[in-house]
């Protein structure tokens, strides 16, 4: 953990090499990439997440004649087995 001196040394590098008009310019840019960094890290973790289903709707069920079943399961076509060779 950085204490107050620490802080107090980088401070006076950062002025040193970089001048006290560009200090602010170099501090607000950081400002902003790390709140892009965080901006799309959060859109991230949103993407990773499968989004919620939607509620399957409630079909009404009615019941129906056994001969309509029966001539619905002789209207199927069922494929042919293709031979092998």
């Amino acid at each position: 953990m950085l204490g107050p001196q620490d802080l107090w040394i980088a401070l006076a590098l950062g002025v040193f090499f970089f001048g006290a008009k560009k200090l602010p310019e170099l501090s607000r840019s950081l400002g902003q990439a790390m709140s892009e960094f965080r901006k799309g890290a959060a859109g991230l973790a949103q993407e990773e997440q499968p989004p919620a289903s939607p509620e399957p709707a409630k079909a009404e069920v009615t019941a129906k004649p056994e001969s309509a079943s029966a001539e619905v399961a002789k209207d199927e076509v069922k494929p042919e087995a293709k031979p092998t060779h």
